[in-house]
């Protein structure tokens, strides 16, 4: 199978409704030409999971300004004002999760568990609606877990058989989304031959990707 593919070609996978998992963080390590189709197509009505809504100009961000999104699962909002600005008007669902229970539930939801315990946000508003489950005494909320129709991921360098390598703080949360959505979708910064890359060093296997963009 040839993975390597054009714009136009992944416009099939992309549709209304969908949930779509965003790599990156604060918009280093997005896949910024991925999102510049979805906008091109004004593809509506989007879940979106990723660590941020980014900044007005960038990734996410840029989603969440055209109204493309109809929920957001995130870290934080704070560096995009219109995420707050929808959320607050009613326009825009926000489910908060803090970063890392948010990353352990992409981890649960790519590694096919039940879900995840955590004291984290136990006797705060982080609690409300979930299930409080008792060990040796101390209290955990079941945090469940989340998978995508499509993942996007940014990496640094990816072989033709979709074998990925991401440099410095590209790899926040790439590598875990690519695990937990139906398809991935990973956008090469350099594109080199299958079988280049250092064994030892890739990071996301060339196995679980569907598809390339250069």
């Amino acid at each position: 199978m040839n993975k390597l593919v054009s714009k136009d070609d992944l416009k099939p996978l992309l549709k209304d409704g969908s949930v779509i998992m965003v790599g990156g963080f604060l918009g280093c390590g997005t896949p910024e030409t991925i999102i510049d189709l979805i906008i091109e197509m004004g593809i509506k009505d989007l879940t979106i999971i990723g660590n941020d809504t980014s900044y007005e100009d960038k990734g996410i961000g840029r989603l969440i300004v055209n109204r493309q999104v109809k929920k957001v699962i995130t870290s934080h909002i704070g560096t995009n004002p219109v995420t707050g600005e929808l959320m607050n008007s009613g326009e825009l669902e926000v489910e908060l999760s803090p970063q890392g229970t948010l990353i352990e539930r992409i981890r649960a939801g790519g590694f096919g568990l039940g879900g995840v315990l955590t004291p984290t946000g136990v006797g705060t508003l982080v609690e409300e609606g979930k299930e409080i489950i008792k060990v040796k005494d101390k209290e955990y909320l079941l945090e469940m877990p989340l998978r995508a129709d499509l993942a996007i991921v940014r990496g640094s360098v990816v072989d033709k058989f979709g074998n990925t390598i991401y440099k410095g703080t590209t790899r926040n949360f790439n590598p875990m989304i690519a695990m937990a959505a139906d398809t991935v979708i990973v956008e090469a910064e350099e594109l080199v031959e299958t079988g280049e890359l250092d064994k030892d060093s890739i990071i996301t296997p060339g196995v679980v990707v569907d598809y390339i963009i250069n």
